[in-house]
Parts: structure tokens; sequence; C-alpha cells
């Protein structure tokens, strides 16, 4: 498609926070990680990367925050070529990794303040962002504690309040609440939601899913080094064809459950149906067949969360039965 090129009536479309072009990884060993990725995440979104353990994730943001070198492609910053302007676009990412790397014998305050140092930051504004970072974090009443002291949880936003010091344009978080509990989740998703609303542009990694649907609006899933499905949140949910219940019955189940043709039952426990059924179905098909069968179903549930169903069809033994 033809861009604009003197319409002084359109705007110019705006340049992606990422741009990702053919990008592909080979390390010496011969694993091919990246097969030709290519993606656009927008300025002020909130972007999920999910895929499972070796799918290409970690090296994808790698690259993209000029920690492994890339075998092609192009990445973009902001439209700056992280190959050709490699500082420059670093100064435009903040990088929250999964594994805690901070000196945990220095203060929280001076984590963050010697962070912005190497970034020049005169030290003077580095100590204003510093208490308004941790602020932001929930953390200034231990700014001047040991930070081997803290929780899991406050380390954890101990780390993003640090990469906030270079008040980032794009900031990447790599499974930023693994092992930590629903509570601390939860209040750390809430300092994300702030930080995005504030105008910064966040991708994230996770291996929870209600994670991925709760903040994100757009969405890549890879796999095997390609990306198998992105786009709208909402649009991608909405593929799914299949609905998901648990079933709470009265009494034992019996050893053989009634044949529902489109439906599939499995038995959950001695008193809970495992139910996968089409959309379309109408549920007192099942439930006439199950009373028919003397089952009396008590109360019934969805069985997961729809993000979850769409990541295995895409990614698991379904998808690779659909490629067979």
């Amino acid at each position: 498609m033809a861009e604009p090129t003197d319409s002084p009536e359109r705007a110019a479309p705006a340049t992606p926070a990422l741009r990702v072009r053919d990008l592909r990884k080979t390390y010496d060993n011969g694993v091919e990680a990246l097969k030709g990725i290519s993606l656009d995440v927008m300025p002020g979104d909130f972007y999920a990367l999910l895929g499972p353990n070796g799918a290409g994730k970690s090296t994808l943001i790698g690259i993209v925050s000029s920690l492994v070198n890339k075998t092609a492609g192009d990445v973009g910053v902001f439209g700056v070529d992280i190959a050709q302007r490699r500082d420059a676009a670093m100064r435009l990412i903040g990088l929250v990794p999964q594994e805690i790397n901070f000196n945990m014998f220095e203060k929280p305050l001076d984590i963050c303040v010697n962070y912005a140092g190497f970034y020049g930051v005169p030290r003077a504004e580095a100590l204003e962002r510093a208490e308004r970072a941790l602020k932001d974090a929930q953390l200034w009443d231990k700014a001047d504690k040991m930070s081997r002291t803290l929780s899991g949880g406050m380390k954890r936003r101990l780390m993003i309040a640090r990469a906030m010091m270079t008040r980032p344009r794009l900031l990447i978080l790599d499974e930023p609440t693994a092992g930590v509990d629903i509570e601390i989740r939860r209040g750390m998703w809430k300092t994300l939601k702030e930080i995005n609303a504030q105008g910064t542009t966040i991708i994230l990694t996770t291996h929870y899913l209600e994670e991925a649907e709760t903040l994100c609006r757009n969405l890549a899933i890879i796999d095997k080094g390609r990306i198998v499905e992105q786009g709208p949140m909402k649009g991608l949910l909405a593929k799914l064809d299949v609905e998901g219940f648990l079933l709470d019955i009265d009494g034992t189940l019996p050893a053989t459950l009634p044949t529902i043709p489109g439906a599939t039952l499995a038995a959950e426990d001695d008193h809970t149906i495992d139910l996968e059924m089409p959309r379309a179905m109408d549920l007192n098909v099942v439930f006439a067949a199950l009373d028919a069968a003397g089952i009396r179903v008590r109360s019934m549930r969805n069985k997961t969360n729809r993000l979850e169903e769409l990541f295995v069809r895409l990614t698991g033994d379904h998808a690779q039965q659909t490629a067979a």
C-alpha cells in the first residue's frame, strides 16, 4: 500500500514503539531460535509475548535489548535501528529481567540512583527520579533499608523502579511476577497499569495467561521460533469455537459417562465432569443426556480462562495434529 505523500488532511502513521522484521537467530550449536519473526508494537500499547519454554521469547527480548546478537533481520525502537544506533535505542528501553540482579547489600535508593548514573543522569536529578520511582513502587519507606531484607514482591517492584529511572518509552518485562503469590501479583498489575496509563509502552512475557488477558490489549504467540498468531486480544479470543466447563454433580459419577455427539465428557474427579463443547451447541442437550443417564448437575463453572484455551490450541497437541 502506498504511503501518503502530500495530503495535509491525513496524519502520518505512528512510528511503532517496536518494529521487528524477518528477525532470525541461529546459535553456534546450530539451534535456530528465531525463524523470521515480524511484529509491530504501537506506542502506548500493553503487549503480551506468549509461548512455551524454548519458543524463542527470551531470544527475541535479548536481541531487542541488545544482549543477544541477531543473525538476520531488522529491529527498530521508535524508529531507531538498534544495529546502527545501539546507544540511542537502548536509552529508549527499560528492561526488567526475570532474575533478581541487583546488589542485595545496596539500599534501594542507591540502586536506583547508581543505575541512572550509568545513563548519564546527573545525581541531583537521579535523586528526584528515585524518590518518584520508589514512591510509585510503594517502596519509599524502604529506601534506606538493605535490599536483602525486602520481600520477594518488594524486590520485583524494585526491579521495575530501577528500570523506570531512565524514563524509558518502552518497558520490557520478562516474567515479572514469577514466583510471587497472587496478592503480590495483583498489586504489581496495578503498578504496571499505572505506568502504562502514563504513556509508557509495555511488552510483557508471562506464563500466567490470566495476567496477559487482564493486562494486555494485543499479543503475539510464539512457538518453535515462529509467530503462530498475533493481533488484538479480543479478536483472537473471539476465534475460539469451543467452551469448557466443570460440572459439579450430586453423588458419585458412574464408571461410564454418556456419549453426546459434538461434546467431550471426562471425569475430573468422582464428583466433577470436565465438559468441552462447541460454542453453538445448546447446553440443554448436554443436561438432558446427563439427566437420562441418572446424573444430576448441581452447579457449573468455566473450566479455564479463554486465553489459556487459545494458547493450548495453537502450541499444544491440537496444533501438532492439525499440522500433521
